[in-house]
């Protein structure tokens, strides 16, 4: 089975505005349109190669959320300069909900969340 399970393709946020906010993703943290449907939903790529689906949200109520909240928690995004990292994105005026403090496993991680209220982090390790 170990070389059946590759990794992971990608995570996905379901969207109250899934064009703005995958807008959001490409014009803020680097991400452009790899596919879309007329739905719409999108599978945008980083420039690593990996992918997010954005997809339109149901009406299911959000329920609030901490970074330790039970289930999937947060999508941590990999940069290679955590000051300019930071720098970028205080540009877009992102909501911090923490400082930054050490990465398990070593390395700088600061937390922030997206227009919906999604929690991402930034990491540099």
């Amino acid at each position: 089975m170990k070389n059946v399970f590759l990794g992971i393709d990608h995570p996905a946020i379901a969207a109250q505005d899934v064009v703005a906010l995958t807008q959001w993703y490409c014009d803020v943290l680097g991400y452009e349109i790899f596919a879309q449907t007329e739905k719409p939903v999108f599978i945008i790529k980083a420039p690593d190669g990996t992918f997010i689906e954005m997809m339109p949200k149901d009406e299911t109520l959000r329920p609030t959320r901490t970074v330790n909240t039970p289930g999937w928690s947060h999508l941590a995004l990999r940069v290679s300069d955590m000051d300019k990292a930071i720098a970028e994105l205080d540009k877009h005026q992102v909501a911090w909900t923490t400082d930054e403090f050490e990465a398990v496993g070593g390395g700088r991680i600061r937390n922030f969340t997206d227009p919906e209220g999604n929690l991402l982090q930034v990491v540099q390790r």
